[in-house]
């Protein structure tokens, strides 16, 4: 008999036995009273269950046709490996509908057909108490994992928007989506602050600096929570991963990461914090381990920093089979159910995912190595999730409505002002761009990602052609006037040929524009072709395969050249950029990134976004970020130039914007003052357009080494050609404040910098002192 079986007789004994205690009890049923508070209704239902029902809610796993399929593409050992597909060697799906029936399973994720979501939840019903699924899934831009769904871009070019309006507003759009299609629950946004391009997730991550993680972080979580209602919930919004797996030794995701408790509190943890401020009702631990210890048995992280420090209430799942491989990576478990008791104990309130859960638990609460006060505390949280997701009132989707919801006229026009404004224009040289809509040019293009669905980035299902916008699109779309030759040379970046780049010379030299799109492929149903994305951690952030000698052919042309990089990461293009006239990072912009990216090309959209992380020379120039240490610099690189290609904030268009007049209200700030800082900013250009006006403060001399700047606010304004405005900020004492030698929070008296401007670079910023006095 297997396991399985043994499980399901014994829930089934359990059930009956509980059943019948609870037969004459008036009170059983007041959890199904949605007039009851939320508290009243867990309690309530929380003593109806018994130990097994309890653990099952702790319990997810992945759904069914999901299943099905990776059984057809991975054997028992790929699966282990896997962090993306995954099924149950010893259980088959029939079992797993058996075990919904019978309450043994509280959460699935990668449910992405809402026929699949109701027919499991239509499952759970028949259970004894009706306590319905948690459906989760990698909503991380738009639920595109989903068939048909809107795909707005990926999280680094929804920073570069700098527009935290509108990334919520696309959030309560996704909110939307989900519910139309069974999901409560995505696992989005990720916090972790992204220092190494070479980690293959930088693309789902909001860039380098912790104050713009935490805004957009914030932005995502009140969007899809709906946290304005302490009662209800549109979705649950996960942050992740609990902690700095961003930084791992080597760039590979999942691999060891060693950082001081400082950088941890001074860069990692502040988007937490924000993140649970804002009420933020789910936390993921990550792959890696942190200073010797996984993240998934780090009970100073979940419990001693995240509950007791920052007073998180919500419940904390798992990552990816992570539990399991406290014993079969990490080795501090000598098997399952230590590694389930290590985790547990540690602050652990859900595992991702499979059966090897349930009964280690058990067992363990039978043997008094843990209590069932503690799994009570879990299941708390759980349950009341469900509660204030009202699922238990409506668990199943109109499915007549789905269709009406998903990629619908309002959401694609905010996909396409997302990818208007998160679509950095990083050279223009001879102002080359707008080009004429009204002139009929001879264009040729080519390039990996010039025609796929690129576009869409990671954590996307492969969509309908009709719901995607690709950059040859976009082009007949919007430059109606112009003749296209497009030479296909396949949408796998490594496998462009030399037969490809001599017909790409010879093609080119007949045209009056080139334009060749570049980059990288996030393809997650071609996993083994990826070079970004989930797991595709690169040592070269170089283009990959020949790439870079394709856009030399059709630079060396003579054709004037715009180069256009589709990927999810930072890439080192020096030659690129100190050669091609023209260069755009479109990042991955989504459903309607085609035409959003020709709109800007011929001038109908004025572009504005900014970048959020740093562009490094290559792998060797890491660590690269704008916020670093006065001696990060002291000695340079004697084969190269030591800076970034591209700094932190910086961002063109095809407005020119003077910053003049910068003045403080006063020279000092008290410990209960603030300090109001004026600029005028004027739009010099030919076109109208908007700026993202960045401040930046650095303290002078300090206890402790401190960054040459920090970036404290920004405003993003719009400005007429020839218009001035005078923008504000406030500088409080908060802004202020630093970790001493004992990492307590603190000021010290003496002089600070502020910095505003257009980007980060020094030649960009004007700056002004002030004094701080207790």
């Amino acid at each position: 008999m297997s396991k399985i079986s043994d499980y399901i007789k014994v829930g089934l004994l359990a059930l009956l036995v509980t059943s019948c205690s609870f037969q004459n009890s008036e009170d059983k049923a007041l959890y199904l009273n949605s007039e009851m508070a939320v508290e009243e209704r867990v309690e309530n239902l929380l003593q109806q269950m018994t130990l097994e029902e309890k653990v099952a809610q702790m319990c997810q796993f992945v759904g069914l046709e999901h299943m099905k399929q990776a059984e057809k593409n991975l054997s028992k050992e790929d699966m282990e490996k896997s962090d993306a597909q995954g099924f149950y060697p010893d259980l088959h799906s029939t079992d797993v509908e058996k075990m919904v029936e019978q309450g043994l399973i509280g959460s699935f994720l990668h449910v992405t057909d809402v026929k699949e979501a109701n027919y499991l939840q239509s499952l759970a019903q028949k259970s004894r108490l009706k306590i319905p699924l948690l459906i989760g899934i990698d909503a991380i831009h738009g639920t595109a994992l989903v068939q048909g769904a809107t795909v707005y871009p990926t999280p680094i070019g929804l920073a570069s928007t700098w527009d935290t309006t509108l990334v919520k507003k696309l959030s309560v759009e996704t909110a939307k989506e989900m519910r139309a299609t069974g999901a409560a629950w995505t696992f989005t946004p990720n916090l972790d602050v992204a220092r190494d391009a070479r980690w293959g997730r930088v693309g789902e991550t909001f860039g380098e600096d912790p104050l713009l993680v935490s805004d957009m972080g914030v932005a995502m979580i009140e969007g899809l929570q709906n946290t304005d209602s302490d009662a209800y919930f549109n979705v649950i919004a996960c942050a992740k991963h609990l902690i700095a797996g961003s930084e791992s030794v080597n760039g590979l995701n999942g691999a060891p990461t060693d950082l001081s408790e400082r950088t941890i509190r001074e860069i990692y943890l502040p988007p937490y914090k924000a993140a649970v401020d804002a009420g933020v009702f789910s936390l993921m631990t990550a792959h890696n381990e942190l200073n010797g210890v996984p993240c998934h048995a780090d009970k100073w992280m979940m419990t001693d920093v995240m509950r007791e420090e920052l007073g998180f209430e919500g419940f904390i799942v798992s990552d990816w089979m992570d539990i399991e491989r406290l014993a079969t990576r990490h080795f501090v478990a000598e098997d399952q159910t230590e590694a389930c008791y290590q985790t547990i104990d540690a602050g652990m309130d859900m595992h991702m995912h499979g059966p090897e859960f349930l009964q280690p638990v058990i067992d363990l609460v039978n043997e008094g190595r843990l209590t069932e006060e503690r799994i009570d505390e879990s299941v708390r949280r759980l349950l009341e999730a469900k509660f204030r997701l009202g699922l238990f009132e409506n668990p199943m989707v109109d499915e007549t409505v789905t269709e009406t919801i998903l990629f619908n006229a309002e959401h694609q026009a905010t996909a396409l002002e997302a990818a208007q404004k998160s679509i950095v224009l990083l050279k223009n040289e001879d102002e080359l761009l707008p080009l004429n809509i009204s002139k009929k040019l001879n264009v040729f293009i080519t390039g990996p990602n010039a025609n796929n669905e690129s576009v869409l980035g990671d954590w996307s299902a492969q969509q309908a052609s009709d719901k995607v916008s690709t950059i040859l699109d976009g082009l007949h779309e919007i430059g109606t006037s112009c003749n296209y030759d497009y030479l296909d040379v396949g949408h796998n970046p490594r496998h462009v040929t030399k037969a490809h780049i001599k017909q790409a010379n010879k093609r080119a030299s007949k045209a009056d524009l080139a334009i060749v799109v570049v980059g990288e492929n996030s393809f997650r149903w071609e996993w083994d072709q990826k070079t970004c994305g989930e797991n595709s951690g690169r040592s070269d952030i170089g283009l990959a395969g020949l790439q870079q000698d394709l856009v030399e052919a059709v630079y060396y042309s003579g054709t004037p050249t715009i180069v256009v990089l589709v990927n999810g990461r930072p890439l080192a293009t020096e030659w690129i950029a100190d050669n091609v006239p023209v260069i755009i990072e479109a990042w991955e912009p989504g459903s309607m990134g085609g035409k959003a990216l020709a709109q800007i090309l011929f001038g109908e959209v004025n572009p504005s976004a900014k970048l959020t992380i740093s562009i490094p020379r290559s792998s060797g120039h890491l660590l690269s970020v704008y916020n670093h240490k006065p001696t990060h610099y002291f000695h340079k690189y004697v084969t190269s130039k030591s800076t970034p290609l591209y700094e932190f904030g910086y961002g063109l268009g095809y407005s020119d914007f003077n910053y003049q007049n910068l003045q403080l209200s006063k020279q000092s700030i008290g410990k209960k003052e603030k300090l109001l800082l004026k600029v005028e900013v004027t739009n010099i250009g030919k076109y109208d357009g908007d700026e993202v006006v960045q401040l930046y403060l650095n303290d002078k001399i300090c206890s402790v080494t401190r960054p040459v700047k920090e970036l404290k606010a920004y405003r993003r304004i719009s400005l007429k050609a020839g218009e001035t405005k005078q923008v504000s900020f406030e500088i409080t004492p908060d802004m202020l404040v630093f970790l001493d030698k004992q990492l307590k929070p603190t000021i010290e008296e003496g002089v600070f910098k502020a910095m505003v401007g257009g980007s980060s670079r020094d030649k960009d910023l004007l700056s002004i002192p002030f004094t701080y006095v207790e």
